[in-house]
């Protein structure tokens, strides 16, 4: 370990990462950015009302077969102030990520409080041969992604640990968990809740547009390709951290002290910890089973049978995706029900849970924490509904496409510049939530226009949106991460961690756009019943 007892240097500010966090720094609160859009929105539907703007809706035809035209309308009418005040209540509590969000978030809330997600990955990562240590911590970052904070707050100090425990730079370890939770934020091997978040907001998106009303949510949209992250990622934060980080960071040389804490905290789980898990893994397969049940039995109820006509299927006329749409759309609450369900059983095994109150009291501070979510979600969810009452969202997307189009590039290029567009854009704003509730509206029907379904839009913003959380300043909990770095390196300043993660972010970020290219290249699905490519309705 490098010296300890090293004097502390100045913080360094300059250089372009010293421009990202002064000019992040600068920026409001994500809340008073939706506020000022809002203002800046009303401005511009008075003069795109007294311009004339307009343009030829896309999907949607006059009787006599004639395309209609929409024009822009001013929220400063009297239709449109009314509608603001008398359906504020409406338009908060429509605003699809919300109830995806709370419902799964009220389940995830026990099985965090509860210590499941928390001792769940201590025990996958406790007892990883040395040379594999690094593509389970990994692993095991990027699926912890379902943990929400667990994984920053519990593995990533322990991957330090467990690196000094192998005679291994603990640092190394930081930097590929950090690199697995935050740079693999997207990456996974099932939807969770950023996946109801995401969708949400393109649910949203899609719905203002009026480009597709049939359009509805999957959680499940983008779970082939989240899987596909998972397994390109993997060897790749592999290979950048044995390969450059540790070799850059040199040998660790513990002192007598930091050696005696290392195996102080290197606890094995309690007998009561493993007999947790193992009921939560009973509670796993339960919900599993159940679902499988409610799904493939005769006369399910997540089956709509009457979706397809009797031979359509076979004929390939229907697709049997069409009958699965109330299973798609279940699997919130199945989320929901999952972690509640193995949180609870894991509470009352170890010890966490004592009694139901217990329970309501570990829904209720997920709640409570939350409620920074409920203020940017009214701010988000009246700056969408506006956006979609000026019918600028629906102009500006049939214009920008056709714009797009005149420029002559492939529509995989296209959506390799939006994924470095999201990571760029992410340097300055670090909520993903607001980020896409920003870019959904205009992207999304953008992209529809352009033949990429609103699937392939939310997944071409999570790659970009997902490398560089790991080399901002503004990132949340960038802070934490530089206080557990100091643990081992007193003089690990924040353009030390910087400069360790930049060559993840990097490589990241170059094959997450590859992956988006390939996927899109070869039209493989990114989902169930989630095609990278779309069709536009066409109705009268």
């Amino acid at each position: 370990m490098a010296s300890t007892a090293s004097p502390v240097r100045a913080r360094k500010t300059g250089g372009f990462l010293g421009l990202v966090e002064k000019a992040g720094n600068k920026l409001p609160d994500p809340v008073f950015i939706f506020f000022y859009l809002i203002i800046f929105l009303v401005l511009v539907s008075v003069v795109c009302k007294l311009l004339g703007v307009s343009a030829f809706h896309p999907t949607q035809l006059n009787e006599d077969g004639t395309a209609r035209v929409v024009s822009a309308t001013s929220l400063l009418s009297a239709e449109n102030i009314q509608r603001l005040w008398v359906d504020m209540p409406k338009t908060f509590t429509h605003f699809y990520p919300l109830g995806y969000v709370l419902v799964v978030m009220l389940g995830a809330g026990v099985a965090e409080r509860s210590g499941l997600f928390g001792t769940a990955m201590r025990a996958a990562v406790r007892n990883a041969p040395k040379f594999l240590l690094t593509p389970v911590v990994a692993l095991v970052a990027m699926i912890g992604n379902h943990a929400a904070d667990a994984g920053y707050v519990v593995l990533i100090p322990l991957a330090g640990i467990l690196f000094a425990s192998a005679g291994r730079h603990p640092l190394a370890g930081i930097a590929a968990a950090f690199a697995g939770v935050s740079g693999g934020f997207s990456a996974n091997i099932s939807p969770g809740q950023l996946d109801a978040l995401l969708f949400g907001l393109t649910e949203a998106a899609v719905e203002s547009s009026s480009i597709d009303p049939t359009w509805t949510m999957n959680i499940a949209g983008n779970s082939f390709f989240i899987a596909a992250m998972l397994f390109l990622y993997l060897p790749i934060i592999w290979f950048v951290t044995d390969v450059i980080i540790e070799r850059r960071l040199g040998t660790w040389q513990p002192d007598g002290e930091t050696a005696a804490k290392v195996s102080s905290e290197d606890k094995p789980l309690t007998d009561d910890e493993r007999k947790g898990l193992r009921w939560a893994g009973f509670a796993f397969i339960g919900v599993v089973l159940l679902w499988v049940a409610m799904t493939f039995s005769p006369g399910t109820p997540l089956i709509d049978e009457a979706a397809c006509a009797p031979g359509t299927i076979a004929a390939g006329e229907c697709s049997i995706h069409t009958t699965l749409s109330p299973f798609y759309k279940s699997l919130v609450g199945a989320f929901f029900l999952l972690f509640l369900l193995a949180g609870w059983v894991y509470g009352k095994a170890a010890g966490t849970i004592k009694d139901k109150q217990d329970l309501v009291d570990m829904m209720s501070e997920a709640m409570k924490d939350m409620g920074y979510y409920l203020v940017l979600s009214f701010a988000a969810a009246h700056f969408v509904a506006m956006f979609n009452w000026s019918n600028l969202g629906l102009i500006s997307a049939v214009h920008g496409a056709a714009a797009i189009e005149q420029t002559g590039l492939p529509l995989p290029i296209v959506l390799g510049l939006i994924v470095l567009f999201a990571g760029l854009l992410n340097l300055f704003v670090g909520s993903s939530s607001a980020k896409w509730a920003l870019l959904a509206p205009v992207l999304v029907p953008i992209l529809m226009l352009l033949g990429v379904s609103p699937e392939g839009a939310t997944a071409a913003y999570r790659v970009g949106d997902s490398a560089t959380n790991i080399i901002t300043p503004l990132m949340v909990y960038f802070p934490l991460i530089l206080i557990f770095c100091q643990r081992w390196q007193k003089d690990f300043g924040i353009g030390s961690l910087t400069a360790m993660m930049l060559p993840y972010s990097f490589w990241l970020l170059i094959f997450g756009v590859a992956l988006m290219v390939g996927f899109v290249h070869f039209d493989i699905p990114l989902g169930p019943n989630a095609p990278v490519g779309y069709e536009i309705p066409v109705s009268k």
